[in-house]
């Protein structure tokens, strides 16, 4: 006779782990059907938060620029410091070697002063603020110790000067850093709101920045718009020729620019030096508050903390390098807030 065994009852654990997994996917499953979607930015809400990353970008791009100019200089003035060091140390040398000298010609001669003996192997200073000593000593080699002493005071000056300007250099180098990687966060910000669009808005959106930029590089009648001088109308001359260069953060040109490389450029091209950011560029001349005053060619300085900068085209119109994925073109300065101008 066959035997017949009951099949295996699942334990009482196994039962409450299974039901109470089975619960939490049901549960899963009610809240991912009863979730709002995402919401969906549209093309016109896509376009103002990518411009406003695009701004805080530029924002960091002017601080970044900053930052590298200070770079540059400080690190010609530590040149300058070790160069003047090193012949410095030169020249203490050869003192060093002249009263050397001295010493071995009294030696041969009959024997060398104690007071020089002793100097030779120790520091003069504290030979020299006792007058002592300065009576045992001929006027020649009293000019000589005063000469070295002086040269290791400059020395020591100098090399403590140097080990500050390193301290500063290190400082800045790394806001230098720190101010790159926030224009690339932003800039990579806006990218990815960007390919939140659909192929189609992505392409009706290059269209419109193509149009606008198209448009812009044809500049309205200018009517009687005078120039700010010779030098100022060069420097604008320069920037037309740069119309339709592309917008690239930190870029002084020829081929790219940010906002305050443009500027910078065009004057450098008419022979006049200005400094190297927006911030920086707008105490570089007299202040013009009155839009009615401007003349061609002067500086336009735009936002409460002025990071942006373009040159006046005349009929209310700047000239500018406006923002990572637009190019060098005409604006009208009432889509910005105008802060001033700048007459170089």
């Amino acid at each position: 006779m066959a035997s017949h065994r009951r099949p295996k009852q699942p334990s009482r654990t196994r039962i409450t782990v299974l039901t109470t997994a089975a619960a939490a996917a049901v549960a899963f499953s009610a809240n991912a059907a009863n979730a709002a979607p995402s919401e969906k930015l549209s093309k016109s809400e896509v376009k103002a938060k990518v411009d406003k990353l695009y701004e805080e970008a530029e924002q960091a791009t002017e601080k970044y620029d900053g930052a590298k100019e200070k770079q540059e200089k400080l690190q010609k003035e530590v040149s300058t410091i070790q160069d003047n060091v090193a012949r410095g140390q030169e020249d203490l040398n050869k003192l060093r070697d002249g009263l050397g000298s001295m010493a071995t010609a009294q030696y041969r001669s009959g024997g060398i002063d104690p007071s020089v003996q002793l100097f030779l192997s120790s520091n003069p200073d504290d030979y020299l603020d006792k007058a002592s000593t300065l009576d045992q000593l001929s006027s020649q080699q009293v000019e000589a110790l005063k000469k070295i002493q002086d040269k290791q005071r400059e020395l020591a000056q100098e090399r403590a000067e140097a080990t500050e300007k390193l301290k500063d250099l290190a400082s800045t180098r790394t806001e230098l850093g720190n101010k790159k990687k926030e224009a690339q966060s932003k800039l990579a910000e806006a990218q990815k709101v960007l390919n939140t669009l659909t192929a189609k808005e992505k392409a009706d959106l290059a269209a419109e920045q193509n149009r606008a930029s198209r448009s812009s590089t044809e500049r309205v009648n200018l009517g009687d718009t005078p120039t700010a001088s010779g030098r100022a109308a060069a420097a604008f001359s320069a920037a037309q020729s740069r119309i339709g260069s592309p917008y690239s953060w930190g870029a002084t040109g020829p081929s790219s620019f940010d906002c305050s490389g443009l500027t910078s450029w065009a004057y450098a091209q008419a022979g006049v030096t200005i400094p190297r950011t927006s911030e920086a560029q707008a105490n570089a001349g007299t202040r013009i508050y009155n839009q009615a005053d401007l003349k061609v060619g002067d500086l336009i300085i735009f936002f409460g903390d002025f990071h942006h900068v373009g040159l006046y085209a005349g009929n209310g119109q700047v000239l500018h390098a406006p923002h990572t994925g637009a190019v060098v073109r005409y604006e009208a300065m009432s889509n910005m807030t105008f802060e001033f101008g700048v007459r170089i």
